[in-house]
């Protein structure tokens, strides 16, 4: 037996002691914060995430789920649009203050709520309800794989930082640094830059920018690429006022240069 059949073979087997398999300790392991005002699908979503093997944490409103979130983050975050007290886009622009903690956030069907204005403050995903659990956690499981760099496990993740002049990308890490000082991101600006700079001086069109950031079961349009490289500019900008490194050809795309 291949020592690939082996190991899916041994994913699947529980554990003598805790009782759950390789793939179950490892979701175990992740932390899932709800924040939505409406007790029953926070107890509805809780209950079904527990039984898929996640640590849930669940609040009623953004003003007292900030604290939390911030003093001891979750590995990901639902929040809902609208709460009481402190909606959820006023929550993640405080989170975005400190945090580049993955988001998603619930929005009703009859709400007309502008996407882009969620994901230019940093939002990584948007549902709307009333959506099926499985989608949910489809979901959820997606932005997480982006937040770890799309990778399964140790050895397939084992990727080289990419160095690039002033600017270094550590996929490991999910660590940006320019000159020497760290740069906060985004999972999506991440990808985003990471795409960028993997061939410098090459030009990326808004639809391949989309498809190294987005699953494709996430639609964005062109305004959200662009949302996010001005986002870019302006933390890199934080850091060196000569930030220029992110070139914009309009009706093409955009291009990393050194």
């Amino acid at each position: 037996m291949s020592r690939t059949v082996v190991e899916h073979h041994n994913a699947k087997r529980p554990d003598p002691v805790t009782g759950y398999t390789l793939v179950e300790k490892d979701r175990a392991m992740t932390t899932l914060a709800l924040v939505d005002d409406d007790e029953n699908i926070v107890a509805s979503l809780k209950m079904f995430f527990e039984a898929e093997g996640y640590n849930v944490r669940t609040y009623h409103d953004g003003e007292s789920a900030l604290p939390a979130l911030t003093e001891t983050p979750p590995d990901i975050a639902i929040l809902d649009v609208k709460m009481p007290k402190m909606d959820g886009m006023e929550l993640l622009r405080r989170l975005r203050q400190t945090s580049e903690l993955p988001v998603i956030f619930l929005t009703s069907k009859d709400e007309e709520i502008d996407e882009v204005i969620g994901f230019n403050i940093g939002a990584d995903d948007f549902v709307r309800k009333p959506c099926s659990n499985r989608l949910l956690a489809e979901r959820v499981k997606a932005v997480l794989r982006r937040a770890r760099g799309g990778v399964a496990g140790p050895e397939e993740g084992d990727h080289k930082p990419i160095v690039r002049g002033k600017l270094t990308l550590d996929p490991n890490r999910h660590a940006c640094t320019w000159d020497g000082h760290p740069v906060r991101l985004t999972v999506t600006e991440f990808l985003i830059l990471q795409a960028l700079a993997s061939r410098p001086g090459y030009v990326k069109s808004r639809d391949q920018l989309m498809d190294a950031a987005y699953d494709d079961q996430i639609y964005v349009d062109d305004r959200t690429i662009d949302s996010h490289i001005k986002r870019l500019r302006k933390k890199f900008r934080e850091v060196t006022d000569e930030f220029d490194a992110i070139e914009t050809l309009y009706g093409v795309g955009y291009r990393y240069t050194e």
